[in-house]
């Protein structure tokens, strides 16, 4: 029995002319691309809704952070902290998120300055509270958490104001963020007094924030998602990329890739009757390298892939909002100096954090460009207020190294912060027996007390000083 394929409707199909060819392609095959697509937008749509619906019983608190005054910790101990905020991380099943609408809730990790007026704040959902208190409290104890409103209320979230205007940008990975950025362990020196080993990149900021005047406003805020482990992969992948090894390829890419060969099977075995083709096939572009055929510059990004993918990270967003005042609005001090505060962070061989000119920055080339650059201050404007965590550019991966370099409290020895909330004198418990008297007026006003503490010395120092004379008569009596 003979298997005859005739080629001939192929043949005819590739015969019409070009603009026949497409309608009647679209006329088979287009509804299946368009199906595909309409179903993509409209899940989209519904996980939105669902979502939102999901979020709006979520209620969030402000906490201020007030450092501890003498702060002497480096980012080591943030960094600590940091690995306590992944207990937050939590998976849904299928039908937890497609039909219920729950996500993984984030944290936002801020530094503002408000007329040179510095404060650290953490917000987070308020079933979160005693988890950020213990991760704080692990770390410094002396230190003061209070739940404060949101000094986000009174700014304004439509642009063009009338008083007010606003530079802002999202600040993404300069290359693929399985590489990491310089972190603060590369500012420490090893020769010098002990106190200035350890050079705080902090303080560039501390000293930009304090030079604020009345009227500006810089605020900084990383957002911070829990996530899981699946992005250690990642890190592979792109060591493999380094080493020449091919990379691996999913169930779809392998199908299209099939369908492929065998296409060109077919097309070998028509060309070959004609004998127009070389039966020799293509070599490999592949190549694996070894350890030893590796430059300095590869071997130093395979060590920094492995050493960031061996620590706790998260999915993250980076955003900075300048808000001031027109008649004292600066831009060349305070947006140049947070961009040259960023840049430390800078490894030209590895990673960098860098503004997203392209989407989010508040500044626009070519044309339309009074409608765009409008648009992007009202979306970077709300984004930060409302602290969105999926707005804007895409979240990227930094582990809790990187983040303890870019948001931790000075070291007070080599950051002069003047301006920065620091908690007051060392406090200490009252001991266990410390008797309580329950009649005491809560009328007593404080120059009353005060008038008392002074009373309770006097009456000291002369019992002290009749004492001293008794005891003075009786030697003399002894005499």
């Amino acid at each position: 029995m003979e298997i005859v394929v005739d080629f001939a409707p192929i043949q005819a199909f590739f015969a019409l002319p070009p603009d026949v060819m497409l309608w009647r392609f679209m006329a088979y095959f287009g509804w299946i691309i368009f199906g595909i697509m309409f179903l993509w937008a409209a899940s989209i749509l519904w996980l939105k809704s669902v979502k939102r619906k999901w979020g709006k019983d979520i209620k969030f608190i402000l906490l201020a952070i007030d450092i501890p005054r003498g702060n002497m910790q480096s980012p080591q101990a943030v960094e600590n902290l940091f690995t306590y905020f992944g207990g937050a991380h939590s998976t849904q099943n299928f039908f937890e998120k497609w039909f219920l609408g729950e996500y993984q809730l984030s944290f936002s990790f801020e530094i503002v300055s408000l007329d040179g007026y510095t404060q650290f704040l953490i917000r987070t959902p308020e079933k979160f509270r005693s988890l950020v208190e213990s991760a704080v409290y692990s770390q410094y104890p002396e230190a003061e958490i209070v739940e404060v409103d949101d000094y986000c209320d009174g700014f304004p979230r439509k642009f063009p104001d009338d008083d007010y205007d606003v530079w802002g940008a999202e600040f993404i990975p300069s290359a693929h963020y399985m590489y990491p950025i310089k972190t603060y362990q590369e500012f420490e020196h090893r020769l010098g007094d002990e106190e200035f080993t350890f050079r705080d990149p902090m303080a560039e900021l501390m000293e930009l924030c304090s030079s604020l005047r009345q009227g500006e406003n810089l605020l900084y805020q990383i957002i911070v998602i829990p996530t899981g482990f699946d992005w250690v992969d990642d890190g592979k992948g792109e060591i493999d990329k380094i080493l020449g090894k091919k990379p691996e390829t999913t169930f779809l890419n392998k199908v299209i890739d099939g369908f492929i060969n065998i296409m060109g099977e077919l097309s070998e075995m028509v060309y070959s009757i004609w004998g127009d083709i070389d039966s020799d096939k293509e070599k490999d572009d592949f190549k694996k390298l070894s350890m030893m055929e590796l430059t300095p510059k590869q071997k130093k990004k395979i060590e920094a892939i492995e050493n960031k993918s061996a620590k706790l990270a998260f999915l993250c967003k980076v955003r900075v909002v300048y808000l001031s005042k027109k008649e004292v609005m600066n831009k060349a001090k305070v947006v140049n100096g947070f961009i040259g505060y960023i840049k430390q962070f800078s490894a030209l061989d590895l990673n960098g954090l860098k503004p997203d000119l392209k989407l989010t920055a508040t500044k626009v080339s070519y044309f339309n460009k009074g409608p765009r650059l409008i648009a992007r201050k009202n979306n970077i404007m709300n984004n930060y207020i409302d602290r969105n965590d999926w707005a804007g550019r895409t979240a990227f991966l930094l582990n809790i190294e990187e983040l303890a370099t870019l948001w931790h409290f000075p070291v007070e020895s080599v950051s002069n912060a003047p301006l920065v909330q620091k908690t007051p004198a060392k406090k200490y418990k009252p001991p266990v027996n410390l008797a309580f008297e329950d009649d005491v007026s809560d009328s007593d006003s404080l120059e009353d007390d005060l008038f008392k503490e002074d009373l309770i010395t006097k009456n000291k120092k002369g019992k002290d000083n009749n004492n001293s004379e008794d005891v003075e008569v009786e030697k003399n009596n002894e005499k």
